[in-house]
């Protein structure tokens, strides 16, 4: 009989044990006696045995893994019951789950990222919980939360122009406390895909976002997808902390042919006590319900009065149809790449949801979105740019017909507007937009692309640090913040800003060339092209930078190379780019004639002509006021 005094037992799957061989070792390493079934010997009554060693140990180490947490989990729950009962419940986390309801008293400590190391700060929270319960002491909630861990740039994951940027686990040292929590403020967290298949995460991601929107539209503050998860590995009140909110609302899907199980939980980010919890198990066809039924739950548990208005506004957009949702949330997540390719593909996928019912408004604004998007980037024949916008104009009238009220369907014909060189228009726009939805973060950006080089810039900065406020870890935030800071001539506080987008999502360039555009303006060019530097040799971007730095440096016969290569590279395309570096070098003529052909081609950079700083030099000239009156500049 093997000795019954371990100090530790563990609690697992057995199609978990390989995983849990390097905690075992670091345990004993650390000595502590511990009892895991592997120690069961030949013959013996397992069952018998197992329950003697779980009655002696003073720690109750319970793994919570997509195999315990499942139906086959159910010795391990039991396991985890009695352990909770004798006050020796010590649970951690190998993949990314929750436990089950009923034992989140005690925040689960997540170890799914750990390797082995003795020295990472998860493993030496773990061994002092264990101390701290063989001093006789009770394991409480707040006893698993993490210090600080070193930030590593290689664990974060941006997106691409279009998307959120997430910081994984490891990034600590970008997370700053929040600010004090509004009752009206709340994180949704990614719901968990415990599918079995990380193809289907597109669609637990998906119900999160549909969440979060619905959130918005009754009115209150919803923290944005990319700072939600760069808290997901903390504890409900750290992570409520940070965000400065009042309350967190998580939860798991779990899809298969047959059926379909969402759980949700609302969770107080003062105590973590939960103020509402609710398991679905339907059809797969009515997922849209339960999430409609989340977000009324959510606000009657919130206090939220839901008249017949707010009632709509929780399926405004949506539609009935269970596969005609499913293409759309893959079609969201198809964007990601941010490639001509995906963009296509985004829209074919949108195109057969509508195929299945043409009255889903969701579905026109995403598509008149992705149309919007390859014409402004991926189109250079004027014709081709107008026959793509006048597309996804008529994808986003559709779309606001379907939604009245909707500062999303409104801010999508701003934007639309912006693309068509109506300045004033997408002013108006934008402003019924940010009216109508205030606190909608996609409202937000798609107002902060265009405003600040249309309306005043203080106006900009303030629904920029919105912006900020309510997604405070994501790089995009910073990157609007900056530009706007930019605009005002405020270049060191946007460098600051750009620096900041830069530690979220260090390869998104867009920073780079402000950093660049700045210190130009700083007179600063040695600086500039260290930047530079780090950005592909071929990016226009770059190449007007360094055709400008030479133009200021009075190197014309360089600036002028710049611009053959350009030419030879992409023709008219850049006609914009070309305007400024002969601004830049005093030849106003020519700067003008580019403008000229830039009108012509309905370049987008044409956006800019109102504030840009490298157009300073031709702002005197008469030719520039018509150009402002012709292009409808507010």
């Amino acid at each position: 009989m093997t000795d019954h005094s371990a100090q530790v037992f563990i609690s697992y799957k057995s199609e978990d044990r390989a995983r849990l061989k390097p905690l075992v070792a670091a345990l004993e390493a650390e000595g502590f006696s511990v009892w895991w079934d592997q120690h069961i010997g030949g013959g013996t009554n397992w069952r018998e045995e197992i329950e003697t060693h779980l009655d002696a140990a003073k720690v109750v180490i319970v793994v919570w893994s997509k195999k315990t947490i499942g139906p086959d989990g159910r010795f391990v729950r039991d396991e985890a019951g009695q352990a909770q009962e004798a006050g020796h419940y010590l649970p951690i986390t190998v993949d990314n789950v929750r436990p089950p309801l009923g034992f989140r008293e005690v925040q689960a400590l997540d170890l799914s990222s750990w390797k082995g190391n003795r020295a990472d700060p998860r493993f030496q929270v773990l061994t002092d919980a264990i101390r701290h319960r063989l001093e006789g002491k009770a394991i409480e909630r707040r006893s698993l939360v993490v210090g600080k861990v070193p930030v590593s740039r290689r664990t974060m994951i941006a997106g691409g122009l279009g998307t959120a940027v997430i910081v994984g686990a490891g990034s600590w040292a970008l997370l700053k406390p929040g600010s004090a929590a509004a009752s009206n403020r709340i994180a949704v967290m990614s719901f968990s895909n415990l599918s079995g298949d990380p193809a289907q995460a597109y669609f637990s991601d998906g119900i999160a976002e549909e969440l979060r929107g619905a959130l918005s539209r009754l009115g209150m503050q919803v923290i944005g997808k990319a700072s939600s998860d760069a808290v997901k590995d903390l504890d409900t009140e750290a992570a409520a902390a940070k965000l400065g909110v009042a309350n967190i609302l998580t939860g798991s899907v779990r899809r298969s042919p047959e059926t379909i199980r969402i759980g949700a939980q609302l969770v107080n980010g003062q105590d973590g006590v939960e103020e509402w919890a609710q398991n679905y198990d339907r059809a797969p066809g009515d997922a849209i319900k339960i999430q409609s039924d989340i977000a009324a739950q959510v606000a009657g548990a919130l206090s939220i009065a839901l008249g017949t208005v707010k009632q709509a506004a929780l399926t405004l957009g949506g539609t009935s149809d269970a596969k005609a949702q499913d293409l759309y949330l893959e079609a969201q997540l198809s964007t990601n790449a941010d490639t001509a390719e995906a963009y296509l593909k985004n829209v074919s996928l949108l195109d057969a949801a509508l195929a299945r019912d043409p009255n889903y408004g969701d579905a026109h604004l995403g598509k008149a979105f992705a149309l919007a998007r390859y014409a402004g980037q991926y189109v250079t024949s004027p014709a081709e740019v107008t026959e793509w916008l006048n597309r996804a104009d008529q994808s986003a009238q559709r779309g606001a017909a379907l939604m009245p009220g909707s500062g999303r369907a409104t801010a999508m014909l701003a934007v639309i507007s912006t693309d068509r060189l109506d300045s004033a228009g997408a002013l108006r726009g934008h402003s019924k937009a940010l009216a109508a939805q205030p606190n909608d973060t996609f409202v937000l950006r798609q107002a902060l692309n265009d405003l600040p080089w249309l309306d005043d810039g203080p106006s900009a900065l303030a629904l920029a640090d919105r912006f900020v406020a309510l997604d405070p870890f994501n790089a995009t935030a910073y990157l609007e913040r900056g530009m706007c800071l930019y605009v005002l001539r405020r270049y060191e506080d946007s460098i600051a800003a750009y620096n900041k987008a830069l530690a979220l999502a260090p390869q998104r360039n867009t920073a780079r060339y402000f950093i660049s555009h700045s210190l130009i303006s700083l007179n600063r060019p040695a600086e500039a092209r260290t930047v530079l530097a780090k950005v592909p040799p071929d990016d226009d971007f770059r190449l007007t930078d360094e055709a400008i730095i030479a133009a200021r440096g009075g190197d014309r016969a360089g600036a002028a190379a710049i611009i053959a290569k350009m030419r030879s590279a992409w023709g008219d395309a850049v006609n914009y780019q070309y305007a400024q570096i002969n601004a830049q070098l005093g030849d106003i003529d020519e700067a003008f004639a580019f403008l000229n052909k830039a009108v012509e081609a309905r370049d987008a950079g044409l956006a800019y002509l109102k504030r840009d700083p490298f157009l300073d030099p031709i702002r005197r000239d008469q030719r520039y006021a018509a150009l402002l009156q012709r292009l409808n500049f507010p």
